[in-house]
């Protein structure tokens, strides 16, 4: 089932923000998900207020 997958992608998300903020291009790197896989967990956890985003000259995500 999707809603699973985007679960299962949000965690690698949350993982691998434990070492701290990244921009958006080091963390699709760093989880090596596709742009609509990153797009969607971020959704997920942005809607549970997990993360929070940080505007600039790259886009910073941060665990809350």
């Amino acid at each position: 089932m999707i809603t699973t997958k985007i679960g299962e992608n949000a965690g690698l998300i949350w993982n691998a923000l434990q070492g701290g903020a990244l921009t958006l291009k080091a963390l699709k790197k760093a989880t090596k998900l596709k742009n609509d896989e990153l797009y969607l967990a971020l959704g997920w956890l942005a809607r549970e207020d997990k993360v929070s985003f940080t505007e600039g000259e790259d886009l910073t995500i941060t665990l809350l």
